[in-house]
């Protein structure tokens, strides 16, 4: 059976929503359809040509997450994924439209809203859109030290946390086993978070709950039907 190993998971808003994978060390990917609850055939396809302006940088993306209008960007219904990565020695941000499937624009991380993640960025494991009620420009980052900071675009605050201070409390069995993550925005009020661990098992957590709700479980063909094919 295939080991997931390196690989980076994405949410999608646009349209029905999907979970999008990066294999970095084949420079393939893969994408996971939520409501059909499979990856359809033709995956695993290469980055090249699929990823717009984004194509040269795939194989160097380290966590990505995607936001919508909603409570964060004026006017019109925008859903951006937000792409961050190493360009040379600089960490990175692509802006991806998902309306358009194209790239608005790759910025150095210093020139940007998220330049208060900075000092962490070789530290972050994953991050999302946290939408919890009243604090809808909430973000959190899961690090590799046993901490997540929680930045809040609108207060302009960043706080680091050990896990279990206040939240996150469950993964602190497996936080030496975590790879990435990614969001189903089930509803405004229930999204969970599933957070990918080594030896090919995941956890389903409530962000808005903040409870484990489930996991680990293994990745198979039942739960994940076409995410280890070849």
């Amino acid at each position: 059976m295939p080991q997931l190993k390196n690989f980076v998971a994405v949410d999608w808003r646009s349209g029905p929503d999907r979970i999008y994978f990066f294999f970095k060390d084949t420079d393939t990917y893969s994408r996971f359809d939520i409501g059909d609850r499979q990856v359809p055939d033709g995956y695993p396809g290469p980055t090249e040509g699929s990823w717009d302006k984004f194509d040269p940088y795939t194989k160097h993306l380290r966590f990505g997450f995607t936001t919508t209008s909603l409570g964060f960007n004026a006017g019109g219904d925008e859903d951006i994924a937000w792409l961050f990565f190493y360009n040379g020695d600089t960490p990175t941000v692509c802006k991806y439209n998902q309306d358009e499937d194209k790239v608005s624009g790759i910025y150095k991380l210093a020139d940007t809203l998220w330049k208060p993640i900075l000092p962490y960025f070789d530290k972050i494991i994953t991050g999302t859109w946290a939408e919890i009620t009243g604090h809808s420009f909430l973000f959190r980052f899961i690090l590799n030290d046993g901490h997540y900071l929680t930045f809040d675009y609108r207060a302009k605050t960043l706080t680091r946390n050990a896990l279990g201070q206040h939240r996150l409390g469950a993964l602190i069995p497996y936080k030496n086993r975590i790879i990435t993550g990614a969001q189903n925005d089930r509803t405004f009020a229930d999204s969970y978070w599933y957070i990918f661990l080594t030896g090919n098992q995941y956890l389903v957590y409530n962000i808005q709950t903040d409870r484990l709700v489930s996991g680990p479980h293994n990745i198979n063909e039942t739960n994940w039907p076409g995410l280890l094919r070849d």
